[in-house]
């Protein structure tokens, strides 16, 4: 009954994200003992890799390319180490699971550093006093991949068919070469630690996320340089209550011909296919690219509180180039708002309107509030 009720409690926790409420990660591995866990540790050296603890034979090893096919019901723990410039890890578990990176630098030229195909919870945590760095080469196998018969995904460096939790004390720094630098099919939340994502000009957003995303705390740094990609892409609500996350981007817009019809994409700082909510925490967004946007979102940004810096200062050769934009609404009831844009519009809600007080709802009484065409500062 005690395992159970364990793996009932963090289902429960796990779930609370997707709530208004501040996520806490409360299970930490430190509480789960060892009859509720498996721990595996991996070291890589070159074009190596070994295994220590894997008791029932979950680890395969070709190289420095690493396979794990549990089958356990107990929470699975990976300590990864070490360091290769051609290898990988790829996971399959039955329930959640987390990696422990502990002083790890994995580059796979020819796809993501680590590839979790479990659709459960994936618990990314950085050892406290330790930088770890995962990268991937400038080409994918092609598409798509089969590895021992099974059909893979692999949408970015560190890629998760579920959810992924970042945490811990210590620094990750994700390279990105082709794809995405971290991509999940589910929804991500970051909790404390410390996250850098770079992304080539050959590459495509710093994070492209299904089902939301959510920053509680620690620090996000990302630096986007390709056409049309995104430092943050979600497709479902985008939620910053805490920490602080900067994001730039670089590239202009992105044209492509469909059916002999132009379509063109801007970068963004943050694209927001739902809900944008912001109640704390500090958020700092440079868009430089023709047509570069800050926060585009397609329903509301509801800013409510922390310190929000946008400043776009591309041109609008392609593309017109804003702070934030919103197709439904913008509304400030708290916290410091700062938006500038060189050209177009430093906010737009959808309101044609060349009155500038109509293209933000400001609610209650701040202390400053100054609205122009190029320059929107709100202060409570």
């Amino acid at each position: 009954m005690k395992k159970l009720f364990l793996f009932f409690t963090i289902a429960i926790t796990l779930t609370a994200c997707t709530n208004d409420d501040r996520y806490t990660w409360e299970d930490d591995f430190a509480d789960l003992t060892e009859t509720d866990t498996v721990r595996i540790a991996i070291a890589w050296a070159g074009a190596n890799a070994s295994v220590t603890g894997d008791d029932k034979g979950f680890v395969t090893i070709n190289g420095a390319h690493v396979t794990v096919r549990s089958s356990t019901n107990k929470f699975l723990k990976l300590t990864l180490s070490g360091s290769t410039t051609d290898g990988s890890l790829l996971i399959y578990s039955w329930k959640m699971l987390g990696v422990e990176l502990n002083g790890v630098s994995i580059t796979n030229q020819n796809g993501p550093a680590i590839n979790n195909q479990c659709s459960k919870a994936f618990v990314v945590t950085c050892a406290a006093g330790t930088t770890n760095t995962l990268a991937d080469g400038t080409t994918y196998s092609a598409a798509p991949v089969t590895v021992n018969g099974d059909t893979i995904d692999q949408k970015g460096t560190l890629f998760s068919e579920g959810q992924i939790y970042f945490r811990g004390e210590g620094t990750l720094n994700i390279q990105a070469a082709a794809k995405n630098g971290i991509a999940s099919d589910d929804y991500i939340v970051f909790e404390d630690g410390t996250v850098n994502v770079n992304v080539a000009a050959t590459g495509s957003n710093g994070i492209k996320v299904n089902d939301g995303f959510t920053m509680n705390g620690g620090q996000l740094t990302i630096d986007v340089m390709a056409d049309g990609a995104r430092g943050i892409k979600s497709d479902a609500r985008t939620t910053i209550q805490g920490g602080l996350t900067t994001i730039t981007t670089s590239g202009d817009c992105k044209i492509e011909m469909m059916n002999g019809i132009s379509d063109t994409t801007s970068a963004a700082g943050i694209k927001s296919d739902s809900l944008f909510v912001m109640t704390g925490g500090t958020l700092n967004i440079t868009s430089t690219g023709d047509g570069g946007k800050g926060i585009n979102c397609s329903e509301n940004v509801e800013f409510r509180g922390g310190t929000l810096q946008v400043n776009t200062t591309g041109s609008n050769d392609v593309g017109k180039p804003k702070g934030i934009k919103s197709d439904t609404g913008i509304i400030v009831s708290g916290g410091s708002f700062n938006v500038t844009v060189k050209k177009s519009w430093a906010c737009d809600n959808g309101n044609e309107s060349e009155d500038p007080d109509d293209r933000v709802t400001v609610l209650g009484t701040p202390l400053i509030k100054t609205l122009l065409k190029r320059s929107v500062t709100i202060r409570y």
